[in-house]
């Protein structure tokens, strides 16, 4: 099993380096996660994930990047709600990535 040291404490992850345990989420550990991808969350950034987490909790599971972009546009307004913008931001995997970071499954369609 895969981990990340956040503080002192071992955080599970699954083959794939998301959470194992998606209570462990906290911005220290998408911090931590970040920086495994040589990302420093902006403002943007954590704007995306709010909306991400928000989207789990309303529907359980993970966009795909179509709904994702969708949802935040609808959330956040078109300018913020783009393939564009949302692959600028997640190195080009924006639904995969910024689930990852979210502390979110990967979504089921993302190879």
């Amino acid at each position: 099993m895969n981990a990340l040291n956040v503080n002192g404490r071992s955080i599970a992850l699954d083959k794939d380096g998301n959470l194992e345990h998606l209570d462990d989420w906290s911005a220290e550990v998408a911090e931590a996660l970040a920086r495994e991808v040589d990302i420093t969350l902006t403002p943007e950034h954590w704007e995306i994930l709010e909306v991400l987490r928000a989207f789990y909790a309303e529907y359980q599971l993970s966009p795909a990047t179509r709904p994702l972009v969708k949802y935040t546009a609808l959330k956040l307004g078109a300018e913020k709600g783009n393939s564009l913008h949302l692959n600028r931001l997640f190195n080009g995997t924006p639904a995969k990535l910024a689930a990852k970071l979210a502390g979110l499954p990967k979504p089921t369609n993302c190879l």
